[in-house]
């Protein structure tokens, strides 16, 4: 008995260290810079020339501030890739700023959702004629992250930027502007720093 009560003193006062420890190690990676990118496919939905049914790849550059666990401020670059038919084309990339709500579900897996403002710039090509356009539009999006790390998560996503493509009539100056969804489904990887 005489052993038992320093052992159990012992080993309660590891146990409070290591939650203490644990829990600051959760509260200091609570918030922070982060950096990431997605991969993933581009459908385009549209009454337009520049529409077509195949899925195109895209790629999308993450940076971020955490301010705590449930917000985040997000920026990235993205590239649209290439897309249409033979007789129209289009290229179109820019860049984006977001609010970024998370809602942790585990310890390993939280739900995701921003929604924030598109610039883009779209160079196109209609017959024999191009030209380029610059532009702004709203975006939303949803997505599921899994922790593999503390600091490295993987995720999926989905997200619906609503842009307008202006292009130029080959034979006057008229434009043709046409409201196109751009519907990106594309999987990632998260550094929290």
């Amino acid at each position: 008995m005489k052993n038992f009560i320093p052992a159990l003193v012992t080993s309660v006062a590891l146990v409070s260290f290591s939650t203490i420890a644990i829990a600051n190690d959760t509260l200091s990676n609570s918030h922070g810079f982060y950096i990431g990118g997605n991969y993933g496919y581009l459908k385009l939905d549209g009454d337009d020339d520049f529409e077509q049914d195949d899925d195109h790849d895209i790629k999308q550059g993450v940076i971020g501030y955490r301010i705590n666990q449930y917000l985040a401020l997000e920026g990235s670059y993205i590239d649209f890739g290439r897309y249409g038919n033979g007789v129209t084309s289009a290229k179109t990339d820019g860049y984006t700023a977001a609010i970024k709500g998370t809602i942790p579900l585990t310890d390993r897996v939280e739900l995701f959702a921003k929604a924030g403002q598109l610039w883009y710039s779209t160079d196109y090509s209609v017959a024999s004629y191009s030209d380029s356009t610059d532009d702004t539009g709203v975006f939303a999006g949803a997505g599921v992250g899994f922790k593999v790390t503390e600091n490295f998560l993987l995720n999926a996503q989905y997200t619906w930027y609503d842009v307008d493509l202006d292009a130029k009539s080959a034979t006057d100056s008229t434009s043709t502007n046409t409201n196109t969804d751009f519907n990106q489904a594309s999987v990632g990887a998260e550094y929290r720093f």
